[in-house]
């Protein structure tokens, strides 16, 4: 197996916006897409997720020989060790781990400077909370309060880039972003999530991805509040607000139910930056 560092990396951080679904009483849940999509790590679900969503994206790669597929960051830091691949100093793509032994929380470092570590994170949110609602962007100090344990040191194909003076020492890093193409989205998909995921339990998506695109187009549009704006669920919050734009884009009647066609669905792209195929 191989592991790429920039396609590791910059998959994690394409899912930055992601959040988990919510109760009935409209509470953060912890039911995420990363468990049932890593094989072996279908029983996580509805439980902490950081660890789980660092295995997904080793697993999404083709390198699960190559990283710790737990959804514990506890075992993670033992696989880490019992490896030989273990430092106190950043890596650049590599997993830190925070706790006094490494049990708490664990993101992926994207880059990193003297003082600090640039970082993609499952189940945390914007404060750098251990239990959050979503993947985010952080950035955490490499020393004191608020810093890591430590850092496994995975084997890239394109070699290890570490602040470790063992391991290149290397003062500062970051992994190149993508030039990012544009998101394309079926309208076939999106109607029939719009039709199937009201009648679902909250929280349920039949295509989150795509319908996720949508939810941040009328998110901008100020038609759905940001907080549901990035579940990947078109509830019936979501059907409101398509509703809402189809009215604004002159549909009345039942040309406004909040069920997308081609006509509204290509506007809101053409205005967001999306493209529409059949």
């Amino acid at each position: 197996m191989s592991l790429s560092r920039t396609a590791f990396v910059n998959l994690l951080k394409a899912q930055t916006g992601y959040h988990e679904g919510r109760d009935k009483n409209g509470n953060w849940n912890n039911i995420q897409r990363f468990s049932p999509e890593t094989p072996g790590l279908e029983w996580s679900q509805g439980q902490a997720w950081c660890a789980t969503f660092t295995s997904w994206g080793a697993d999404e790669v083709g390198a699960r020989d190559l990283w710790p597929i737990t959804a514990s960051c506890w075992t993670a830091v033992q696989w880490w060790k019992r490896a030989g691949r273990w430092t106190e100093y950043p890596v650049l793509g590599g997993p830190f781990y925070m706790g006094s032994v490494g049990e708490d929380h664990v993101g992926v470092v994207y880059a990193y400077d003297a003082t600090s570590i640039y970082t993609v994170e499952g189940n945390t949110n914007a404060g750098g909370g251990y239990q959050g609602d979503g993947v985010y962007l952080r950035i955490r100090p490499r020393r004191g309060a608020g810093s890591p344990y430590g850092y496994g040191v995975p084997q890239f194909d394109e070699g290890t880039i570490s602040a470790d003076p063992k391991l290149g020492g290397t003062a500062s890093a970051s992994v190149p972003a993508p030039a990012l193409p544009k998101p394309t989205v079926s309208l076939a998909h999106i109607v029939a999530a719009a039709r199937r995921d009201p009648g679902l339990q909250q929280g349920g998506t039949t295509y989150p991805a795509e319908v996720n695109v949508i939810e941040v187009a009328l998110a901008a549009e100020g038609l759905l509040k940001d907080a549901y704006a990035h579940d990947g669920s078109f509830g019936s919050l979501t059907v409101a607000a398509y509703a809402a734009w189809q009215r604004r884009r002159s549909f009345t009647g039942p040309d406004a139910d909040g069920i997308p066609g081609m006509s509204t669905l290509t506007a809101l792209g053409a205005a967001h930056g999306f493209t529409i195929t059949k």
